[in-house]
């Protein structure tokens, strides 16, 4: 299940007063010894390229977001090509952690009457879209566009 960033700097075992993804030292609050604490949920909750290509794809294709076109909207977005299979597991993974929904509708005489899945982001969905954009927006800021190698 998907847990937005700002939840986990709101745990108080994750908090630190640091950036989030900057270790930290403590003391161990039972013990006093010193640890360095791994802000971990946050790096496995940020969406990678291709997760978030297609769930923008989905996104943009609101009604109309099945299989085939998103995997074109993901390959426009991207610049590249895609397998349809990577779609279809991103898919099912994204509908697992709950940022997708997905329903099947009756197919068509021009299917041969195969039905056709399709998706719609979920709240949870928008908003691991909306985080992750403001996780790199972050990340970036300050760095002078376009990088140049540093003596």
């Amino acid at each position: 299940m998907y847990r937005p960033i700002a939840a986990v700097l709101q745990d108080p075992v994750h908090r630190t007063d640091l950036d989030p993804l900057v270790l930290a030292n403590r003391n161990h609050p039972l013990d006093g010894s010193s640890h360095i604490v791994y802000i971990v949920d946050i790096v496995a909750d940020v969406l990678g390229a291709f997760e978030q290509a297609v769930l923008l794809a989905v996104w943009n294709l609101a009604g109309q977001a099945y299989g085939r076109a998103i995997l074109r909207a993901a390959q426009v977005a991207l610049d590249r090509q895609a397998a349809a299979g990577a779609v279809y597991a991103t898919l099912d993974r994204l509908e697992q952690k709950g940022l997708v929904t997905s329903r099947l509708e009756t197919g068509t005489p021009v299917r041969s009457g195969r039905v056709r899945r399709y998706y719609r982001l979920t709240a949870v969905g928008v908003r691991a879209l909306n985080e992750s954009k403001d996780a790199l927006e972050q990340m970036w800021r300050g760095a002078k566009w376009p990088l140049e190698p540093k003596a």
